[in-house]
């Protein structure tokens, strides 16, 4: 199912906050994959601000950035609460892209860093220098193996069909090998706060 974003957000951005908040608990395990930015349960209310601030004006929707960013980073909780699993994977790139400023983007860093111990939480950076045997692609989330929602610029699309749904955990599972994880992964989020300075 292919939904504009536009249509999604023609009363604003806080509804379709709270439907994602609802696929992620209903969820055993979340699979997601980032190239553009950190995952919205894994974002700080700045950085989701100066994020969701940029998608509503570039979209002309209405303007309820503060309660849309409310919604979102209150999925944030499910990493403590529950059986809820979560496995990350994103892009070097993510963590040297600046949303908001300096400042916003070290909180956001440093956020990463604090819940990376997390028992829920399995986070994998994919260093820029990685030998790539998958390429990168759009936006992910994989919730069990029931429905992917896919990230483009212009819509949500929502899949559902079995093959489909295969592929997905295909790739996801080719990106894992990829990632670095621990100590590594550590090291490259530090390396990017630290070329904010």
């Amino acid at each position: 199912m292919y939904l504009e974003w536009r249509r999604l957000h023609r009363a604003g951005m806080r509804q379709v906050q709270e439907d994602f908040y609802l696929l992620h608990e209903r969820a055993r395990l979340s699979r997601t994959y980032v190239s553009n930015v950190v995952p919205g349960f894994l974002q700080t209310p700045e950085y989701a601000t100066a994020l969701m601030r940029s998608i509503t004006e570039f979209q002309g929707t209405p303007d309820d950035v503060a309660d849309a960013v409310a919604a979102r980073v209150a999925r944030g909780r499910l990493l403590h609460e529950g059986r809820h699993r979560f496995a990350v994977l994103m892009e070097e790139w993510v963590l040297r892209s600046r949303i908001g400023d300096a400042e916003t983007m070290a909180g956001q860093l440093g956020h990463l860093l604090a819940v990376m111990p997390l028992a829920s939480l399995s986070l994998g950076v994919i260093p820029s220098t990685a030998q790539r045997g998958m390429w990168p692609l759009e936006a992910f989330y994989l919730y069990d193996d029931r429905h992917a929602v896919v990230e483009t610029l212009t819509a949500e699309v929502n899949v559902t069909q079995p093959r489909e749904i295969a592929d997905y955990v295909r790739a996801f599972g080719e990106l894992q090998r990829l990632a670095v994880y621990g100590a590594q992964a550590r090291a490259l989020i530090t390396s990017a706060i630290a070329a904010l300075g």
